[in-house]
């Protein structure tokens, strides 16, 4: 529903959105602070928030649910790596997540990737859904492309699998193949900051990039470098 642009004398946005859906002021702020209410065509989130002669529109599917806190799925581009903004929403989310302005405040990062590494990052404001993910990340298989360049020793593939340690620790076996001549593909639990790039290192390989495609049942699937979508409710690790 929209209001036609009239003079009028300066108001506070929420008294007019009140008169516009002829709703309670506390239902019009619910409405303004959800993100349903656009003032010249653009969101407006603060309700005392002062209009005139603007065109005020409020989203016919417009909802009185309070925010929830939500958890975010970022590719992480080396080049630019920031946090998510709703400038970089990925246009393919298929969540159904409302965009709001406080999704992007008091997020936290979980399987924080090395400053070298790009792809799939975590980002959350739930903090009982990032606490569950530190106590039982060793049982989140992680999946990565790793970029080389070097000669493998002999029988190197294999000590990768199995057979190599990391800060003096024995690493578990996992998957390791080749994608193609430069790219070994890597499936692992209990990944640690350093380990990948040590245990090319031990077979005779340099690592050149990094990325991380999956993480658990999740892929980065067709997030764009620097883009980002929320995690769906139906989605599961």
């Amino acid at each position: 529903m929209s209001e036609p642009i009239h003079p009028a004398e300066p108001m506070r946005l929420a008294k007019r959105v009140a008169e516009l859906q002829r709703c309670s002021r506390r239902d019009a702020e619910l409405f303004i602070q959800g993100g349903w209410v656009q003032v010249d065509g653009v969101v407006v989130e603060q309700p005392q928030f002062l209009v005139g002669a603007q065109a005020i529109a409020v989203d016919p599917n417009a909802q009185l649910a309070p925010i929830e806190l939500v958890s975010m799925l970022m590719h992480r581009d080396v080049e630019q790596p920031l946090a998510p903004t709703a400038r970089t929403h990925c246009a393919a989310d298929f969540s159904g997540v409302h965009l709001h302005a406080r999704h992007f405040t008091k997020l936290s990062e979980i399987f924080t990737l090395e400053p070298q590494a790009s792809g799939l990052v975590i980002y959350t404001q739930d903090r009982r859904f990032a606490g569950h993910m530190q106590e039982d990340g060793d049982r989140f298989e992680q999946e990565f492309i790793v970029e080389t360049e070097g000669d493998i020793v002999p029988y190197g593939l294999q000590r990768l699998r199995s057979g190599l340690s990391f800060n003096g620790r024995p690493v578990p076996p996992m998957q390791v193949s080749w994608q193609n001549e430069v790219r070994l593909r890597f499936a692992l639990k209990g990944v640690k900051p350093g380990q990948l790039e040590s245990m090319c290192n031990d077979v005779g390989l340099a690592v050149i990039a990094i990325k991380r495609i999956r993480i658990g049942r999740i892929p980065l699937a067709k997030i764009a470098p620097g883009e980002w979508r929320y995690l769906a409710a139906r989605e599961r690790f």
